[in-house]
């Protein structure tokens, strides 16, 4: 009874292989229409044929070519393309052909984390907008700014397509690109003029170890054997899983060539501060292992002030802001802080516009050698002067400042760990604290709250990072 069945699967998977040796070799996704490739780099370029198929890959003068494998797979490396403003076609050759068009070349960045660098410029749908979003938008006539955005998926194993198409910038496409990785990108546009591509990797409510791959949880057992935190019995495709975020939106996108990253994600490892301080230096180490670029640019973004709807009185985001800034002691990273631009009981603030301009300043001092003021005061020791503690900063720059207010958020603390409220003031480009309730101080800390107001600035404009002198 099962024959002509038999026959029928078997005639189609003919048909099918027929099809297939004669079809145009296929592209992987991020190869469309519109598509920006990484200047001054080796580009890889691959995509799948039929197993022993020849491909030659023509662009720009170049044509380059590789055999399909076994299971079809074939990968091309261009060699090193300079900056394009006009776009061109990419053809892939097997035994038919296929062009994309429209294709530039400048930088590329890999925007990812959570739900704030998912927030859009202006989409009400999903409940987000950026401030002055109308203004915003009617002023996004940016082609040469585009985005790749990774259609949101989760996998116990690791995929190797993603759903996704290139847009460029204009006031009908702006409104569903990343807002911080947008600002970001139209900061470097103005200095660089060359083309910038965005390929947005992002989903909500995901914790950091489902960003990582097998191979970086290999040394955390704890995480590489499924476990997850809070969920008893999660699914296979549940993004909370370790690897899976990582199997389904960055897998995928190897090996292409990048700028750097830039990164924007904590909050749903509040409470986990510990983890956090370990697992994000082993994600940064095995992105730039995954990418195959050993000095990859990493650029953060530190979480905001948040007020919790429920307290926590360890002050979990405090905490988490730490190991954050923990991972600055991996070379070629850095740090964005935003403790001044959070908003009390919104996890999601507005103003991005400055979120990406920070980013960018990292980005022109550290990538693109422009000499930019790009860091707030940093705490680089206190001593006790007496009833007081004095504290001292790199990047003070042409002095500190409190933006025409009494400094806020200062606290010192005795031999008996009791930290109380400080008066704090500055002093050329140190600070000194102290509080009638603590003769002898012993260790300070700014900032270290979920939600504090914090007024401490550089000559620069930008916002002094949160600390703690102690380690209790």
């Amino acid at each position: 009874m099962r024959l002509p069945r038999l026959r029928v699967l078997l005639t189609t998977a003919s048909a099918l292989l027929a099809c297939r040796l004669g079809a145009a070799p296929e592209l992987a996704p991020l190869f469309q229409d519109h598509a920006v490739l990484q200047r001054d780099l080796p580009v890889p370029v691959w995509g799948r044929a039929a197993p022993g198929e020849h491909v030659s890959v023509s662009f720009a003068g170049q044509s380059v070519g590789a055999t399909a494998g076994p299971d079809g797979r074939w990968i091309t490396v261009l060699a090193p393309l300079s900056a394009s403003t006009s776009g061109s076609d990419l053809v892939a050759t097997g035994r038919s052909a296929v062009a994309v068009h429209d294709i530039v070349v400048g930088e590329v960045w890999l925007c990812s984390g959570q739900s704030n660098m998912e927030f859009e410029v202006d989409d009400a749908a999903a409940g987000y907008r950026v401030e002055n979003d109308a203004a915003e938008v009617a002023a996004a006539r940016y082609p040469l700014i585009r985005q790749f955005k990774v259609a949101r998926q989760a996998s116990d194993t690791p995929m190797d397509s993603v759903r996704g198409d290139w847009k460029a910038c204009s006031p009908g496409t702006v409104g569903h690109f990343t807002a911080v990785g947008y600002f970001f990108a139209r900061d470097l546009f103005a200095r660089l003029g060359v083309p910038i591509g965005l390929i947005n990797s992002t989903a909500a409510s995901t914790p950091i170890e489902a960003w990582m791959s097998p191979l970086a949880l290999a040394a955390f057992p704890r995480f590489s054997n499924g476990h997850v935190a809070g969920r008893a019995a999660p699914g296979l495709e549940d993004p909370w899983v370790p690897s899976s975020v990582f199997n389904g939106m960055i897998q995928p996108l190897l090996p292409c060539a990048l700028r750097g990253v830039i990164w924007y994600q904590g909050e749903s490892n509040v409470g986990r501060a510990s983890d956090y301080a370990a697992l994000f230096p082993a994600l940064i180490s095995a992105w730039r292992t995954h990418f195959g670029a050993a000095d990859l640019p990493f650029f953060w973004v530190q979480l905001p002030a948040f007020k919790p709807a429920k307290p926590d009185p360890a002050e979990g985001w405090a905490a988490l802001r730490e190991a954050q800034a923990g991972a600055l002691s991996v070379p070629g990273t850095g740090q964005a802080v935003a403790i001044d631009i959070g908003e009390a009981g919104n996890p999601h603030p507005r103003n991005k516009q400055e979120v990406g301009r920070r980013l960018a300043l990292i980005a022109k001092a550290k990538v693109y050698s422009i000499p930019v003021d790009y860091s707030g005061p940093v705490f680089s020791g206190a001593v006790a002067e007496g009833a007081a503690m004095r504290v001292h900063f790199q990047f003070a720059g042409e002095g500190l400042t409190a933006s025409g207010k009494p400094l806020q958020s200062f606290e010192v603390a005795g031999a008996d760990r009791q930290f109380r409220p400080a008066v704090a003031v500055i002093q050329g480009d140190s600070v000194v604290a102290r509080s009638a309730m603590v003769p002898h101080p012993v260790a300070v800390r700014y900032a270290w709250r979920d939600d504090p107001e914090a007024n401490l600035f550089n000559g620069a404009g930008l916002p002094a990072a949160p600390f703690r002198s102690d380690d209790w």
